[in-house]
């Protein structure tokens, strides 16, 4: 592997054993999620994993370790920027300040195919850019530290959206390494804020996937010191408002009732410009009552959850956001349908699937069974909103067999 490494450096792309007759020894799904493992190395490996087809059905049926949510001590996180110090003083290609903008580009254009279209389109587009180009500049030699960090950061930025769009598409196991791999390249940027964007991420990963513990601990350690401190108005709003849907999913309802507030407060204090990082370009006031929303929701606040729902549509540019308009439009027909709201419910989760037209998202899929499970008591009695909602949800699901 140090040899790899040497030779990537000194030719400016990635090199890896197979290309220098050496036998590859493979990392296992948990060996790549290990925190000591090399951060680059985990990239080219997981790059070559996600593009083997067979290789990538194997971890995407792996199961989501929990183990890999326990975070390594504060002694690794001065350590990943020690080593990241180190990287880019000799060999590989010359990383300009230009490389490091061409990245963001290709963030900005891949997040707003997600944003509009879901997780499951262009994500292998995504893969391939970060684990070839992306990877080259990483082993490159940089004019400066400023630079190197700038562009660890923008790497972290993209393996970041690779997990959430792999999270978004119901694929647990890739998201969660993506997600490790991209805590990493941030701790190796020694960029606190950065961490705790992704640390936010796992965060609501766990929230979804029911680990409500491991989802507390880690949206705790996104807003902790520095990763707060140093985070923008508007990135800070996103990260309290994970927290307090955190906090709600545990039961601690006036703590978050109180994180819920001071993300308001972060979000109004937004001012946007060049100073904000365009990751959280995304995170307005449609974005915050739909966080608010679901966190009402588990804290068994309908009435105040389905206000928050409909704030989220009234405020939302649906043309751009449309993943996530469909998915708030289909949470607040169910909130509607637990009220007993069924046909103001079906009128909703019409809209919804108005919207998931062209989506391909796995929470668009669960939004649709969701629907279709809860209207199964009602197919028998004849009201045509219900039939019509069920045929369109079982429509939706069809195109994805």
């Amino acid at each position: 592997m140090l040899l790899c490494e040497a030779l990537s450096r000194k030719l400016g792309r990635v090199i890896t054993l197979d290309e220098i007759g050496l036998p590859a020894p493979p990392l296992s799904s948990k060996d790549m999620l290990g925190w000591r493992v090399d951060t680059l190395a985990a990239l080219t490996e997981l790059g070559r994993v996600d593009v083997d087809a067979e290789r990538r059905r194997v971890l995407s049926t792996a199961a989501y370790s929990l183990a890999a949510l326990t975070l390594p001590s504060d002694r690794w996180w001065s350590q990943m920027a020690e080593r990241g110090r180190a990287r880019g003083a000799a060999g590989g290609r010359t990383v300009s300040r230009g490389d490091v903008d061409a990245v963001h580009d290709m963030m900005s254009l891949f997040s707003r195919v997600d944003q509009r279209r879901g997780g499951g389109h262009a994500r292998s587009a995504v893969v391939q850019y970060l684990g070839s180009d992306v990877a080259s500049f990483l082993y490159g030699r940089y004019a400066d530290d400023i630079l190197r960090r700038d562009m660890f950061t923008a790497a972290s930025e993209l393996s970041y959206l690779a997990g959430w769009m792999a999270f978004d598409n119901g694929e647990h196991n890739v998201a969660q390494h993506y997600f490790n791999i991209a805590v990493k390249l941030a701790a190796e940027a020694d960029n606190p804020a950065m961490a705790g964007h992704v640390l936010r991420a796992m965060a609501h990963q766990a929230i979804d996937l029911g680990h409500r513990k491991r989802a507390l601990n880690l949206a705790s350690a996104s807003v902790d010191g520095e990763r707060y401190k140093a985070a923008a108005p508007r990135e800070r709003a996103l990260l309290g408002v994970v927290y307090a849907r955190a906090l709600a999913v545990n039961g601690e309802t006036q703590k978050a009732a109180r994180a819920l507030l001071r993300a308001e407060d972060d979000l109004s204090a937004a001012t946007g410009g060049d100073d904000e990082p365009g990751r959280v370009f995304f995170f307005g006031e449609a974005s915050l009552a739909h966080e608010t929303a679901c966190a009402l929701r588990d804290t068994g606040d309908l009435a105040g959850a389905t206000t928050q729902f409909r704030r989220s549509v009234r405020t939302r540019k649906a043309s751009t956001f449309t993943r996530t308009h469909a998915v708030t439009l289909g949470y607040m027909g169910a909130v509607q349908a637990r009220q007993g709201e069924i046909e103001e419910a079906c009128a909703t989760w019409s809209r919804a699937l108005d919207a998931m037209e062209g989506v391909r998202s796995g929470r668009t899929r669960e939004v649709a069974a969701e629907m279709r499970a809860i209207l199964s008591p009602y197919r028998r009695r004849s009201v045509r909103a219900v039939r019509d909602v069920d045929a369109r949800a079982k429509s939706y699901l069809s195109t994805f067999a």
